[in-house]
């Protein structure tokens, strides 16, 4: 859903053992740094948000650790996302108190949908990530958790749908695919999910030139997620904002 607002541009930081990581297709992960400083880096440069994802809370069946959270928060100033290891209203409530303005959920609302009700009913809608993890299959894309490893049988799209109903105020949507290949998003996935849901969709997964992001926000993205470009100094935060303003997409001016 693009709705005329400023567009978003978000580097994502995948973080594992307190430390900032990154693959191709959640797998080989690579130190890349800590999280704090990361995140301050970015903000320095135009971020529009951070999202952080704890790429082995749910497979080891742990909270988040909170510790590099508060060191981020008490650093970085623009909106702050954490996913990973959310299970309970009080795992979400850790979250906020720690310093995020939003929570990330995968894996629990799977099992448990009625979890993203309650959430939004304690914190409202606008606090509620879902995050959906999506493989292309031949009659569509299939929902899989725990870092790519587990499908679940699900199909995205209709999954989605029934996320923002229960309450999800934003999508955060990852092409499996797609994801640090640097080849562009899954835009047919992206389209499909964007014509379903009156709420903002993050694109996730793939991009490896500021063409890739346009792409996105063409087929209907509030926001573009990207790692890969960011980490590996391909690309400033600010430079890409700036060849898509060129491009005639409105943005968040970035200071200095």
């Amino acid at each position: 859903m693009n709705t005329g607002l400023t567009c978003r541009v978000i580097p994502c930081l995948d973080v594992r053992d307190g430390r900032v990581v990154k693959g191709v297709k959640f797998e080989n992960l690579r130190d890349l740094g800590d999280p704090a400083e990361a995140a301050a880096r970015y903000a320095e440069q135009g971020a529009d948000e951070i999202v952080f994802l704890d790429v082995t809370a749910s497979h080891e069946e742990r909270d988040a650790d909170r510790d590099w959270i508060r060191r981020t928060a008490e650093q970085v100033f623009i909106p702050l996302s954490v996913g990973g290891g959310v299970r309970r209203v009080e795992d979400a409530e850790r979250l906020l108190r720690s310093g995020a303005d939003k929570v990330g959920l995968n894996t629990s609302p799977i099992d448990r949908p009625e979890l993203l009700d309650e959430l939004a009913r304690r914190f409202g809608s606008q606090c509620v990530v879902l995050s959906v993890d999506a493989l292309r299959k031949p009659e569509g894309w299939e929902v899989v958790t725990h870092g790519g490893r587990r499908p679940r049988g699900l199909d995205a799209v209709e999954w989605i749908v029934e996320g923002v109903e229960r309450g999800a105020g934003e999508i955060l949507l990852t092409s499996i695919d797609s994801d640090g290949t640097l080849d562009g998003y899954d835009l047919e996935l992206l389209r499909a999910v964007c014509a379903r849901v009156d709420v903002p969709v993050i694109a996730s997964g793939g991009a490896g030139r500021p063409e890739h992001l346009a792409a996105a926000l063409e087929a209907g993205a509030a926001a573009v997620l990207a790692a890969s470009i960011f980490h590996e100094n391909t690309y400033t935060v600010g430079e890409v904002k700036a060849e898509l303003a060129n491009r005639g997409f409105p943005m968040r001016e970035v200071n200095g």
